[in-house]
């Protein structure tokens, strides 16, 4: 039994400890305070990082953690750089639809660190 405890510690230190170092690079990389960066906080939504800074915020955080995101499917998550007017009167006219993005989180970085990928199977675990 208390070995089990001691476990579920060490288990529990090391995720703070991911989560720190985390939070330490996401504010560094997407320029926001302390207090915005929570494990549910969405990468474009509540930290307002998209297109091009998506990008380089992605490839930065696979060196940095040393995970493989060769198989993150960036589109599916982060909307494009660029003219929101034109996009917004084009599906007033034609009647489509803005495409639905996925939500990237915190959270999900840290399980990705923890698998040493990132990926959809990483992020829907």
């Amino acid at each position: 039994m208390a070995c089990a405890l001691v476990l579920i510690l060490i288990i529990k230190t090391m995720n703070a400890e991911v989560f720190n170092k985390l939070k330490v690079f996401t504010i560094k990389q997407a320029a926001v305070t302390e207090e915005e960066v929570t494990e549910d906080a969405s990468l474009e939504n509540d930290l307002g990082v998209y297109g091009g800074d998506a990008a380089d915020f992605i490839k930065a955080f696979g060196k940095e953690f040393g995970v493989d995101v060769s198989r993150f499917i960036i589109g599916e998550y982060f909307r494009p750089d660029g003219d929101v007017i034109l996009p917004a009167l084009i599906r007033l006219f034609t009647g489509r639809k803005r495409p639905e993005r996925k939500d990237l989180t915190i959270r999900h970085l840290e399980k990705a660190i923890l698998a040493g990928r990132l990926d959809e199977e990483v992020i829907n675990s």
